[in-house]
This record gives structure tokens, C-alpha cells and sequence, in this order.
């Protein structure tokens, strides 16, 4: 007959080891997760943030926006732009989080392949969302700051510098605290 003690201190033993398993297995995908996001930012500039004016989807056919205006509109604050497609179903998923962060955030979104303003338009009417848009018809813009997928978010600070990015889903949760995060 075993004694208390000594079941006691086989669970003890037992209770260790799951939870080294466990760490280990949180370690494991934490390293996949960081080696993931490391490798889809790998082509993302440092520093500056590129200069891009493009066709903004407004009331006003032909409007030109550029990131200085949008900046300026929103002086030493910083600013998030969020590239998106119609076609993209992560993207879909994602829309109440951009559209909640763009309450309390300057949230610039970046319509890439996704068609003429016109289309975009439409696209955003029938999805009730009424994010400040320009349009990127060819990839040419989402390139310039290096990424090969959407959605990507992207925070630049209020000095101009880019100071966070992801790509693929982000929580809403992720988006805003990057954005605080760029405060300091």
C-alpha cells in the first residue's frame, strides 16, 4: 500500500512533465509563428515609409490622395494603412476589426487588384463599410512596401517611420496595439 505522500509526489512529477510538454509545444509554435512573420515581412523597408499618391474612392470622381495628405490630416498621430482585396476571403473576415480600429484610429485602407473606383465603391456600399480607400489596381503600391499578400497592416509612427507589420489576419485586438504601441 502506497502513501499519501508518495501518490502525492508521482502526480507532482506527472503534473511537471505535462507542462514541460505543454511550454514546449507553446514554444514550438510560437517559433513557427515568429519564423512565418519574419519571412512574409522579410521585403518590407525599414525607416521611412514610401510615398504613394493614388486614386481615392470618394464622393469626388478622380481624387488624388496621397500618405503626406492623409498624415497631415492626422499630425503626430500615427496612422495605419490596411491593403485588402475583394477577392480575398481572410480579408472578408478581418473587415469588422479594420472598420471598429478606424473609429478611435486614422485607418487608411488600400485596395489592391480589387478594380477602378467605381468597383471599389460598389464593393464597399454592398459591405457597408465606409473606410477611407484608394485604389491599387496592379500591385504596384502593396509591392513598393513589400508585400506579396493580402491583408497587410502596416503602422507608421508620427515621424513618418514604419514602425509595425503584419500580414495575414490581425486581430483587432493586434491592430490596436500596434497602434499605441507607435505612440511611444
Amino acid at each position: 500500500m502506497t502513501s499519501w505522500p508518495g501518490k502525492l509526489m508521482r502526480r507532482v512529477r506527472g503534473d511537471r512533465s505535462l507542462w514541460r510538454a505543454r511550454l514546449g509545444t507553446l514554444g514550438m509554435v510560437l517559433a513557427v509563428f515568429l519564423t512565418t512573420h519574419l519571412w512574409q515581412t522579410r521585403h518590407v523597408p525599414s525607416g521611412p515609409a514610401p510615398e504613394f499618391s493614388a486614386l481615392a474612392v470618394s464622393a469626388r470622381d478622380g481624387a488624388v490622395l496621397s500618405l503626406a495628405q492623409w498624415r497631415a490630416a492626422h499630425p503626430g498621430r500615427p496612422v495605419a494603412l490596411h491593403f485588402w482585396a475583394e477577392w480575398c476571403p481572410i480579408c472578408k473576415v478581418e473587415e469588422h476589426s479594420v472598420s471598429r480600429v478606424s473609429r478611435d484610429w486614422p485607418v487608411l485602407t488600400v485596395a489592391m487588384q480589387s478594380g477602378d473606383v467605381a468597383a471599389v465603391r460598389r464593393v464597399l456600399a454592398r459591405r457597408s463599410l465606409s473606410w477611407a480607400t484608394v485604389i491599387d489596381p496592379d500591385g504596384t503600391l502593396a509591392a513598393r512596401y513589400g508585400f506579396r499578400a493580402v491583408p497587410a497592416f502596416v503602422v507608421i509612427g508620427g515621424d513618418g517611420r514604419i514602425r509595425a507589420t503584419s500580414v495575414g489576419y490581425t486581430s483587432e485586438i493586434g491592430m490596436r496595439l500596434r497602434l499605441w504601441w507607435a505612440m511611444w
